[in-house]
């Protein structure tokens, strides 16, 4: 919506204590839900083409080929997101470094995808202007690089010099950037405390043992 200069309001939603108006309006009790006049959308790949084919400037190629492979590439999202979650909220050192060493057989998939499908120096997944594929990678890249400066970095996208600039790219867009909260950082912190996870111990400002 940023990138289309969309006019919208956003209500946060605790999903610890999802409130009732919330569940009656999202199926499946996740977010984002969009409400545009009476109709209610849900699930993130759905929202975004149904704005994508209903306000312009239209972020997904033109090329009806090119538009299917990017709606391929988004479809590997769910891949994606599970390797670099389970990295995120690994419980001890030794599952981080196992999801970690696990991470190079996905981040592969989209160095290729950048090297075959642009064609172009980007530096976004097409080229010089956001795409939906952008969109639907950017906060999974943007939460996996929260917690791996937390954790002291470990060198996973060193690499893939494609994605590693992809990712700089993304997280540098002021799309990107305030498409969460001014205190994300905080309220980040707190979900990492909250679960238990191993990047929590370093919020202390006190690194774990190596």
């Amino acid at each position: 919506m940023r990138a289309k200069n969309v006019e919208f309001e956003v209500t946060y939603v605790n999903l610890r204590e999802k409130p009732d108006w919330f569940l009656e309006i999202s199926p499946h009790g996740k977010v984002p839900v969009l409400k545009v006049d009476d109709e209610i959308l849900f699930e993130s790949n759905a929202i975004a083409e149904f704005l994508d084919e209903t306000v312009p400037p239209r972020l997904h190629p033109e090329d009806p080929v090119k538009r299917a492979r990017n709606r391929a590439w988004t479809d590997f999202v769910p891949d994606w997101s599970k390797a670099f979650s389970g990295f995120t909220y690994a419980k001890s050192k030794e599952e981080m470094n196992e999801t970690l060493a696990a991470l190079p057989k996905v981040i592969s998939r989209l160095e290729e995808a950048l090297t075959k499908e642009r064609g172009n120096d980007g530096p976004y997944f097409n080229g010089d202007k956001l795409s939906l594929v952008d969109a639907a990678y950017a906060p999974f890249l943007q939460r996996f690089t929260y917690v791996d400066r937390l954790v002291g970095g470990r060198g996973a996208l060193d690499a893939f010099p494609k994605v590693k600039a992809w990712r700089d790219a993304l997280l540098a867009d002021d799309c990107v950037i305030n498409s969460v909260p001014a205190d994300f950082d905080m309220e980040y912190a707190k979900n990492l405390q909250r679960r238990g996870v191993y990047a929590a111990t370093f919020l202390d400002g006190v690194a774990a043992a190596e």
